[in-house]
């Protein structure tokens, strides 16, 4: 329904219309592909579902805002860290679209896609709609707020580029054991918390 918000990511890959000239097609249509091999594992465990490819562009959708900015930063981490691998952006925008025919329209889409385009290799930008839909961020650190204009967007978007805090990433380990597991029952996100021991 259209007046249901929805979030969506955008991502693709910096510089890759220069990099199919420079290594040829076949090397150009592998690395794409390893970029949605590398995406389709973590979506499950985020709520998201994928919606499509285009070229070395892939768009997810993701039930709950919170995990939709933790996937994006997940994404880019991690494939950012496998050797060889082109630089990776994200755009995370968060309101309301339609579905037909397995494909979703609407403002939200449109922004997300634009803000992927903004964003510089290795950053995920995440609109202010997203951030105040998904309530406090724990696992993530947010850089500075800035102002977007974007193509064919009448208004100019408010943004913040996100990263995986420090904290986070040095409680990685006992995360991995105890991390919160969140289920999509019927659309819905339901989260189960645990308590970490600090030692």
């Amino acid at each position: 329904m259209a007046t249901e918000p929805h979030t969506f990511l955008f991502m693709d890959l910096v510089g890759f219309t220069a990099l199919t000239a420079e290594r040829g097609d076949e090397d150009a249509a592998e690395l794409a592909l390893r970029l949605y091999d590398g995406v389709r594992p973590l979506l499950e465990q985020h709520c998201a579902e994928e919606v499509k490819t285009i070229g070395d562009a892939m768009m997810v959708r993701c039930e709950d805002p919170q995990l939709a900015v933790e996937l994006g930063v997940r994404i880019v981490d991690t494939l950012g860290a496998t050797p060889g691998f082109p630089p990776l952006r994200v755009g995370v925008h968060t309101g309301t679209a339609v579905t037909r025919h397995g494909d979703w329209y609407g403002s939200a889409v449109n922004v997300a896609a634009r803000l992927c385009a903004a964003a510089a290799g290795g950053e995920v930008l995440v609109s202010d709609a997203t951030r105040e839909a998904a309530g406090p961020l724990h696992r993530v650190e947010l850089g500075e707020r800035q102002l977007h204009w974007l193509k064919n967007v009448a208004e100019p978007v408010a943004a913040w580029p996100v990263s995986e805090c420090l904290e986070a990433s040095r409680r990685r380990p006992l995360r991995s054991l105890l991390r919160r597991k969140r289920a999509c029952v019927s659309g819905v996100s339901i989260g189960l918390r645990h308590s970490e021991v600090a030692g």
